[in-house]
């Protein structure tokens, strides 16, 4: 019993050590959320396990776990992002952002148009190449040997920068780090050096821009340009310059004397008045700092225009919520959507509901023949999988060209074609039927269940007092079933308020809206219309699809709110 005790101490410890560890490392990494959901879980864990009083609370831990880290941290987030302007060009973090154009190879120069004679070479293994390679320099005819470089800048497995050495070479032998290379045939032009030996290692002749006979390892040399040369500089300290890779106007990859097109300076910044230094990325070729504005780097260029360069994920406060009222351009595609989707939810419920119901009233009739044949048979639309149902629509029944209603039905009552998919008022009544018929099933069945609830003494005593049908529905059944169905008729409206699924597999939410500058579409909803935003267009807008899904949370959280509101008043008139 000892020794299981202690393994359980010692689990939870281990338990505590993981969760920890893992929370310090995404804090110093800016999860800052899902750092402080791990250090709560983790507290909330010891408590349960060695509190006496939380004893009970230990089952649900398991719970627990998923709740934080599938309910509360993404909602979180979410509220986070929306005050954000993350997104397309604004990804990175502002250091990161710094990082880049600082040391990002992408961001320098060349000094000139004449490249620096170079060649490659590496070690064979069964006569093939491998990454094992150094490169020889001819600057102003004299040689320089670069070593493979090694990482200096990187975030996580990306790596931002790579430097490397050049050693020149004075006599056939030179020394790297330790390391003694010998040139052969040495004194020789750098066309004709064909081998370095280094302790047991032969580097041959890889890749030379000129050499012919080289040019079949061509695709290597690409390679290793890829891996190791395209984020590479080489510090030649003979001349104080740096040597980089780059295309040159021939489409080859050629070694140039390049510069860093940015630095970090000092300047003299005025801001509320008051003058003071202030450290500014600067153009080296223009001596002029950076704009910094809104979560952007911008620089002027030749015409004195701004040309954005790079943005990382800042602060913007209600600029995302304001957007969807004060630009015009998202303001009326947003609320054409928000009505419809008001719309959408109110009639899809209602009008399942009706049907549902019709049918309920029918079955709940004890003389009606074969109740339970016609109970199976209207339960299949309910039974077949969602996918199935809405795809079958989609493609068999709906389909503007070889669709049942438009090849069939419609021709043979004499009627036009309909465009079910490319009319807007055809697309949206089409969604309303589709979603109706997956839905009246559920209806039917809690429909059913209410009117077999309600006593048969109700009804007796309103046949003593000559009520008919009409009065026995309107007077006791519809009121009984309205206190067992309200809460429900609820639910479902927040549930077709966000009916992704069906919105995106019948017709992505077309027809497109023309003139919106949002990927918007006539029968997109508000989850779909996030969902676009967030993931489709010609960028993503995380942030103010986020502050979307606020709305949406606040939304669908006042619904539940209301839906418990009435059931608790059902529930006080049932008890009465």
């Amino acid at each position: 019993m000892k020794i299981v005790k202690v393994f359980l101490w010692l689990l939870l410890i281990a338990f505590n050590a993981l969760f920890i560890g893992a929370g310090v490392y995404l804090v110093q990494n800016s999860y800052y959320e899902l750092g402080a959901i791990l250090f709560i879980a983790s507290f909330l864990i010891d408590l349960f396990i060695i509190n006496p009083r939380a004893y009970p609370y230990r089952y649900t831990i398991p719970a627990l776990i998923f709740l934080l880290l599938l309910v509360v941290y993404p909602i979180c987030f979410t509220i986070k992002t929306a005050f954000t302007n993350y997104g397309t060009g604004h990804i990175f973090t502002r250091q990161e952002a710094v990082e880049r154009l600082l040391y990002d190879p992408n961001y320098t120069y060349t000094e000139s148009e004449e490249a620096i004679g170079f060649k490659v070479f590496s070690v064979f293994e069964d006569s093939k190449p491998t990454d094992d390679f150094i490169l020889l320099f001819d600057i102003n005819g004299e040689l320089y040997l670069g070593d493979v470089p090694s990482p200096s800048k990187q975030r996580g497995k990306e790596i931002l920068l790579r430097e490397g050495k050049t050693y020149k070479v004075t006599s056939e032998e030179v020394s790297v780090d330790g390391k003694v290379f010998k040139l052969s045939p040495f004194p020789e032009s750098l066309e004709n050096i064909n081998m370095i030996v280094s302790a047991d290692k032969e580097y041959k002749s890889l890749y030379a821009l000129d050499d012919p006979a080289l040019q079949k390892n061509t695709y290597h040399f690409i390679m290793l340009v890829q891996k190791y040369l395209a984020n590479a500089e080489y510090l030649n300290q003979d001349q104080g310059k740096i040597i980089g890779i780059r295309v040159d106007t021939d489409g080859k990859w050629k070694f140039f004397f390049v510069e860093r097109l940015y630095r970090l300076a000092y300047r003299e910044i005025e801001e509320d008045g008051k003058v003071s230094q202030k450290m500014v990325i600067v153009n080296t070729r223009t001596n002029e700092p950076l704009i910094e504005d809104k979560g952007s780097f911008y620089d002027i260029d030749e015409n004195g225009n701004q040309v954005f360069l790079m943005g990382y994920t800042a602060w913007v406060g209600l600029e995302n919520f304001l957007r969807i009222f004060t630009d015009k351009r998202i303001s009326g595609p947003f609320m054409n959507i928000f009505v419809w989707t008001i719309m959408w939810s109110l009639f899809s419920v209602l009008l399942s509901f009706l049907i549902g119901l019709v049918f309920a009233l029918a079955l709940n009739n004890e003389r009606l023949r074969g109740r339970n044949v016609y109970r199976t048979l209207l339960i299949i639309p309910w039974a077949v999988p969602y996918f199935i149902s809405v795809l079958t629509w989609k493609n068999g029944i709906l389909n503007e060209t070889y669709g049942i209603l438009n090849k069939i039905i419609l021709p043979f009552l004499g009627l036009d074609p309909v465009k079910w998919f490319n009319d807007q008022y055809w697309a949206k009544l089409a969604c309303i039927i589709v979603n109706t018929w997956l839905t009246f099933p559920y209806m039917m069945t809690i429909s059913l269940g209410a009117l077999q609830s309600i006593p048969d003494e109700l009804y007796e005593v309103a046949a003593i007092d000559g009520a008919g049908k009409w009065q026995n529905f309107r007077h006791i059944t519809f009121p009984l079933l309205l206190t067992v169905v309200a809460p429900l008729l609820i639910s479902s409206f927040a549930f077709t308020f966000n009916n992704f699924t069906l919105i995106y597999l019948l017709n992505s939410g077309g027809p497109p809206m023309v003139g919106a500058t949002t990927p918007a579409g006539h029968t997109d909803i508000l989850i779909s219309y996030v969902y676009k935003l967030a993931f489709e267009g010609r960028g993503q807008e995380f942030g103010f699809a986020s502050a979307i899904s606020v709305i949406i949370f606040v939304l669908v959280g006042g619904i539940s709110l209301l839906n418990f509101k009435i059931s608790g008043a059902f529930e006080e008139i049932r008890n009465e």
